[in-house]
């Protein structure tokens, strides 16, 4: 076997229709757009959700509930995450960057701290937002809660 003789697999490759290339090519005349309307003409768009004239889904479906444009979202932190973290780390103070350097939430995510699992840790959490389990927790541990 040497690079000169090197071919793609049989039935890999397609060859590209050539439009309107003339008669011969069978793909000339009106160059696969039919006849007449407004698909065969230049410069057609059609418009986003049309459905050759029936109801769009858009609009056969009804519309119900309601997104709150002033929601905050918040990435949720539990305990037992924050246990796991000052035993495996050996920290002593959690806050923003030490949850980004570890992958938990991104720079610009709210945090909120929630009262699941165990803390037995003493630990200064730093945090946008606490659950009432959550500071309960964390004081109970002789910790100590930040909100920023």
């Amino acid at each position: 076997m040497n690079l000169s003789s090197l071919k793609p697999a049989e039935g890999s490759r397609k060859t590209r229709k050539r439009i309107g290339r003339g008669e011969g090519s069978g793909r000339g005349g009106t160059s696969t757009k039919g006849h007449k309307g407004a698909q065969s003409r230049s410069g057609y768009s059609r418009k986003a959700g049309f459905e050759g004239g029936q109801m769009p889904l858009v609009r056969r479906v009804p519309k119900f509930g309601f997104k709150n444009r002033n929601r905050v979202e918040y990435a949720a932190i539990n305990i037992d995450l924050i246990q796991m973290l000052s035993q495996e780390k050996g920290l002593n103070v959690i806050d923003l960057d030490v949850l980004v350097n570890n992958g938990i939430v991104s720079k610009n995510d709210l945090v909120k701290v929630l009262g699941r699992g165990e803390l037995k840790a003493k630990v200064e959490v730093t945090a946008h937002a606490f659950s009432a389990t959550a500071i309960s927790a964390i004081e109970a541990a002789g910790g100590k809660v930040n909100k920023i």
